[in-house]
């Protein structure tokens, strides 16, 4: 039976018992629920004796004109969908219980936060940083489960915890897609019919572009031209591009990557911004 904690003081309370018997794994969430988070939780549920999950839609991300206030919220839908995935605990504090009165520290990971969404989203990734350290302190993870649809985030928390020692393993799990290829996201709400139709043209521009890498007959930036031009019409480009996928720097043809790339891109369908991502292996 799933449990739902609802303050910090109440979760530390519970954790000290739970550390000393089990491996924790947490899936941080900022709620509106779907398959993929779900997967999240059936691998922690594999590797884990407690799977914790928390809710918290988090103001430090959003940018002054972003979708803090309409991001979708369905507690008590979540909740259901938690319990039947096989969730022990669902921690969902209040903002206040989080941020406290006078939240004066934040945290920076310096050098992967200047390219793809870090561009065009200045101090979204300081906002996603300092809650996600937050809710290791509080919940103190042997796991921690991330979807690699966040790519540039998975990179960038992973740093944060190899910077600082933390003794979190730092997990990426697969894209999870519907039967047309669209990368699940909670923002995949907003879509109109025709927004949608648009919007599964994504994924068939990521993977095509990563068919043209591989034949090395064509530059990068000759290859997203192509992309934006015969799969990405009607909808705004923010930024694609081919990265180093451990370093997060934009490919550089006269350099050798690492060994991999990712193929990465984020699209305003309507009003929607959406964001995608291929690997490509080297």
């Amino acid at each position: 039976m799933m449990r739902t904690v609802k303050t910090v003081k109440e979760m530390a309370k519970i954790r000290g018992d739970l550390c000393k018997m089990n491996i924790i794994g947490l899936v941080p969430t900022m709620g509106a629920l779907h398959e993929g988070h779900l997967s999240l939780i059936r691998k922690a549920k594999k590797d884990c004796n407690i799977v914790i999950a928390s809710i918290f839609v988090n103001p430090l991300q959003f940018g002054p004109k972003e979708d803090f206030k309409k991001y979708p919220r369905d507690l008590e839908k979540d909740s259901e969908f938690l319990k039947l995935a096989g969730c022990d605990i669902l921690f969902s504090p209040q903002s206040g219980d989080i941020l406290g009165k006078d939240l004066g520290t934040s945290v920076h990971v310096e050098g992967l936060q200047s390219v793809m969404c870090g561009a065009s989203r200045p101090g979204h990734f300081d906002g996603v940083c300092t809650i996600v350290l937050k809710l290791f302190n509080i919940v103190r993870p042997g796991n921690a489960y991330f979807g690699l649809k966040d790519y540039q985030q998975f990179v960038i928390i992973k740093k944060m915890t190899d910077d600082l020692d933390m003794p979190v393993n730092i997990i990426g799990c697969p894209i999870i897609r519907d039967r047309n290829g669209l990368a699940l996201s909670s923002r995949n709400a907003y879509l109109s019919k025709d927004d949608y139709t648009k919007a599964v043209r994504i994924n068939k521009a990521l993977r095509e572009g990563s068919r043209l890498a591989g034949l090395k007959k064509l530059k990068a930036g000759e290859i997203t031209a192509l992309l934006k031009k015969e799969y990405l019409k009607g909808m705004k480009t923010d930024y694609l591009g081919f990265y180093d996928a451990d370093m997060l720097s934009l490919f550089d043809e006269k350099k050798k990557p690492s060994g991999k790339l990712v193929l990465a891109g984020a699209f305003f369908v309507g009003n929607t911004r959406l964001i995608d991502n291929i690997i490509i292996r080297i």
